[in-house]
Order: structure tokens, then sequence, then C-alpha cells
């Protein structure tokens, strides 16, 4: 984002509140008796849900805060702004990533916000927040609550508000609870629909009613009771998922059918007539490990596809077929999710099969397979086996003749640097692509926005198109921060061909050194990605050498007592201040 500079004096107060005299005083005072311009750092963040319930604004949110920095004559480092993004992770921020980032390269004095929650929206990440910035002398700044975390006083506001702005989340979360179990009694669904249902208006007597019907799509139809009839028949998940994507059938997202989707499909109550609520718990946080055993379940008042009979016997199969013990693979598989299909880059995952000798006996065999074949069938890809032992001692082979013969590691070193000048440019072409289609999404979401103010659109036509934009910009605001990433590292001075060597010794004598458990962590910290030809052998293996990943497993403490799982080797302590990545 281009950094401005703001010189010129406001004319008048921009804002509809005005600060406390008590804290216009403090801010004049501290101006007065400070040498030093502080130099601001602006973070701004709004949620689609946030903009469409209470109309906040990005655009607001910063003419209002650079119109203050000008007032008390601060000058503006950069303004770091999330669009669309909620508050209660702080992993999926890049923007504020990149200024705790900068925070620690010292590159401004002091976090301005409009209001704290922007900043977080959980009183524990605020104050991760705020102590990564104090660890770094930058204070944190809100406009509207006047305290500043430079003061002893600002800090004490901090945890006050921080645990004020807890319990408004914990409360709304707790009420939209109650008002999704009230739908759930009423007999109706909260959130999408599955495959086999759609959503239409409801219309009784030439009025709208305010609640849309859920009713049969036929063609979808068709496929649940395929799913439901065959797994009564005795048929598995894979067998069931392999012959409806033989025969032509997608899921609603226009993939093919998986494992998972069939096995899905099978445990939802909604295709017999009833609606499930409270299946995970907390799931902002736990995802799907706060899977709820004791789920209630209400009936429905929209129509069912499968019948009581059929869903009682699947159920059955479901709880017997539950029990079942697992298959156990002989031997130990470093590369699972490593190697790569070469015909549809899926990962790999562990297989065997099982022949019998001329003398009755029987001989395992262990392979690589492609994970789309074992979970989604023939129709998607084949197997494209690796042997195990070869794949593994390839990998191991390739790893010493590289660090034996240094001329091999020059020309890896060589092409790498020559290939990361000549990708500068591409890059930025398609990052300044991805922006463009960013500003035209948000453009058209406040187009929506608008016609839906003016009651240009229904609420049902409204949620979907705001959805399908929201999706988009997702996907594009992840894009951007891949490119912005790699445009980051190609920007960066050539690859060291000592550090290189380097790094690479200390990787092979700890896979010499530690046990299977500790060689497959190495292994899927170090390599990205192995990818093998159609002849079914090695083609290149992706090497990532990353800070912490140095930091944790290739420089060993002799002063630290090791734990179990750890990687006892102690080497020469070094540095790495970027991402190396290498493919030998």
């Amino acid at each position: 984002m281009t950094r401005r500079n703001y010189n010129a004096k406001p004319t008048a107060n921009p804002f509809k509140s005005r600060p406390s005299r008590a804290g216009t005083r403090a801010n004049i005072l501290m101006l007065m008796t400070s040498d030093k311009l502080r130099r601001v750092a602006i973070y701004v963040r709004v949620s689609t849900e946030e903009q469409a319930e209470h109309g906040y604004s990005i655009d607001a949110q910063l003419k209002t805060l650079t119109d203050y920095s000008k007032l008390y004559n601060y000058e503006i480092y950069r303004e770091y702004v999330d669009r669309g993004i909620s508050g209660k992770s702080m992993d999926n921020r890049f923007e504020l990533q990149q200024m705790l980032q900068d925070a620690k390269n010292n590159l401004f004095d002091t976090v301005l916000v409009w209001k704290f929650n922007r900043l977080a929206r959980n009183a524990e990440h605020l104050s991760q927040i705020v102590n990564i910035l104090n660890k770094n002398n930058v204070a944190f700044m809100s406009m509207t609550e006047q305290f500043d975390t430079s003061t002893s006083h600002g800090k004490f506001m901090l945890h006050i508000m921080g645990a004020v702005g807890q319990l408004e989340r914990d409360t709304i979360v707790d009420n939209v609870k109650m008002g999704h179990k009230q739908r759930a009694r009423t007999g109706k669904h909260n959130g999408k629909l599955p495959l086999g249902y759609r959503s239409v208006e409801d219309i009784v007597n030439g009025v709208r009613s305010r609640e849309s019907k859920v009713e049969i799509v036929p063609e979808e139809e068709v496929i649940i009771l395929k799913i439901f009839e065959r797994f009564a028949t005795g048929r598995g998940f894979k067998s069931i998922a392999n012959e409806l994507n033989h025969e032509g059938y997608v899921t609603r997202s226009g993939g093919a059918f998986s494992i998972s989707g069939v096995k899905e499909i099978l445990d939802n109550p909604f295709f017999v007539g009833r609606i499930r609520y409270g299946r995970y718990e907390n799931w902002s946080e736990k995802r799907r490990k706060g899977l709820n055993t004791k789920l209630e379940t209400f009936d429905g008042i929209h129509p069912a596809i499968v019948s009581e009979e059929l869903w009682n016997k699947v159920q059955y199969l479901r709880k017997k077929k539950s029990v079942v013990s697992l298959k156990r693979f002989d031997g130990e598989f470093l590369l699972t999710w490593l190697i790569r299909c070469p015909k549809c880059g899926a990962p790999m995952v562990a297989n065997r099969t099982q022949n019998r000798k001329k003398d009755g006996s029987k001989v395992t065999r262990l392979y690589y397979s492609c994970s789309n074949f074992r979970n989604k069938g023939s129709k998607v890809c084949s197997a494209n086996s690796i042997r195990k032992l070869e794949a593994e001692n390839y990998v191991i082979e390739r790893l010493k003749e590289v660090l034996a013969k240094p001329q091999i590691l020059k020309a890896i070193v060589k092409n790498i640097n020559e290939r990361k000048t000549k990708r500068v440019k591409p890059l930025q072409q398609e990052l300044e692509h991805i922006l463009v289609k960013i500003t035209e999404l948000e453009g058209k979401r406040r187009k929506y926005f608008d016609m839906y103010e003016m009651n240009g659109l229904d609420k049902t036509m409204f949620s979907k198109r705001l959805d399908d934009i929201g999706e988009e910009l997702e996907r594009l605001h992840v894009k951007k921060t891949e490119q912005a990433a790699e445009m980051k590292d190609d920007h960066a001075e050539p690859v060291s061909y000592e550090v290189v060597r380097a790094l690479l010794n200390k990787f092979d004598k700890l896979l010499d050194s530690s046990s299977f458990d500790q060689r497959k962590t190495l292994m899927h910290l170090v390599i990205r990605q192995i990818t093998i030809k159609d002849s079914k052998t090695i083609d290149q293996i992706d090497m990532n050498f990353d800070e912490n990943t140095v930091h944790h497993f290739l420089n060993a403490d002799p002063s630290v007592n090791y734990a179990e799982g750890s990687f006892a080797v102690q080497m020469k302590r070094e540095t790495l201040g970027r991402s190396i990545s290498i493919a030998i």
C-alpha cells in the first residue's frame, strides 16, 4: 500500500463527537514536551456483517483517523486495512500480521484505531497484540475511547475495555445461539441448506412472507436417494462416491463426490425431515474438535426426501460399521502427503497390496498411491502408485548426492537466483490484476448495499449475492497475500550457496540421528512437496527453510535439556532472516 504524506492542517474538526477536554489537554501537553514527531500506523477493519448491520465503513474510519492525525500533527507511516474480515481471529488478517511485523522493525511509534474492537474482539487476542506492541516500544491509541497504552492509566483502561468487549461479544454469541435454537425448535433451518433442497419466496395471498420456504430440488433428490439406498444394500462410502462420479453427478459446488461427502449426507437428519441443533460446540475456536455427542433434533417443517424406514436402516448400518477396527499398515511411511500425484497433483498416501506366492505364502508390498483415487475412485484419478522404499531411498540419496558434489548444489543455487530475478515482473502484474478485481468487487458490494437499502433487492437475493461476492473476495485476498509473500521473497537478496549447504547438511545429520517420528516431522517441516513423473519415478524435491524451522529444529542449543520428541543434536547456531526455497 502506498505511503501518504500529510502536511496540510484541517480547517475543521471532522468527527461527530469531539475528544474530551482532558484528553485534548493531555495530547497537546504530550506534543509540547516531545522532541520527536510521533509516527502512527493506522489500522482499520470491518466485517461484512458489521457493515450490513451497523453501517461501519472502511472509508469513514480512514477519513476520521487521518483527520485526527492531522489535528495533532502526527506523521502517518502507513494505513493497514483488513476489509470484510472478522475480528475473532488473528491468523487470517494479513494486514494485522504485516503491521505487527513492521512494529518489530521499529517503523512507527504508535498504532491508532477508531475503536479498540477494530484490533480484536477477544480480550486474550487484544492483550496478546498489545503485548507485542509494548515489547517493541510501540504504543496503542484508540481515538473514541481516548486511552493511550504508553501511560499507566491507558494500560489499565485497556484491560477494562478488553473485558467489556469480551462480555459484549459473548453476549451477542449467546443471543445468536438462543435465536438459532428457537428456530430449530420451531422446525426452521439455520445456515445453508444441504444438497437436495433450495430456499424460495413464500407468497401467501399475494403477499411475500418474511420467512422463505424450503422445497426439494428434484434433480438433487435423485442423488440423495441413490446414496441412502446404495448404502442400505451394503455398499461402502468409496464405492458410492466412485459410482456417482462415473455417472456424471456432481456436488452443489460442481466438484466430485468423496468419502467424507457421502458420510456427511448419510449422517444428516435433515433428509428425514428433522433439524439438528448443537452439532458442534464453540465452532469458531474448536472447529471439528468441538463435536457434540448429545446434539438435539427437532421435527422440521420442510419435506423429507428419505423415509423413516430407510433412515433407520442406514443409521443401524452406520453404527455397526463404525466399530470395525481400522486397517493398519505394516511399515513406517515417511513421505505421506508430501509426494504429489503426476496426473492430478493430489497428495499421495500409504497403500499396500497382498500377493500370494506359489508356495501359498503371502507377500505384502507397500506403495504411495493417489489420495484422490483412494478417496473418490477411478473416475477422478488412477492409483499412480510408487514403491515406498524406492521413493524414500531416492529422497535420502538425492540429498547425499547434492551434499557430496558441490558443483550440483552451486548449479541449483544459481538457477534459483536467476529464476527469482525473472519472476519479479510477472508477479507484479498478477498482483496489480488481483488488486483491480478486489476494487471492482468492493464497488459491486457497495452497489448491492445501496440497492438493498432502497428496497431494490429482497433479503434472500441480497444474502446470496453478498455471500458470492464475499467468497470471491476471500479467495482474492488469500491470493493477494500469497503473491505479496512471494514478491517479498523474490525481492530479497540472492540465495547464498554457503547458507544452503549448511542447512542441507544439518537436515541430513538430523535425519541420520533421529527416531522415525522425528524424521517424519522433519520431512514435513522442510520438504514442501515431492513431484513424480509419469514413469512413476521422482522428478524433483521442493524444500523450504524458514526462520522458525531453522530456529526450532535445525539449531540446537547445548544448554537445553531435551524433552522427549525433541531433536537432540548440537550444532552451531545460525540466523536465517527469510525463507529459502530450493528444488533438488
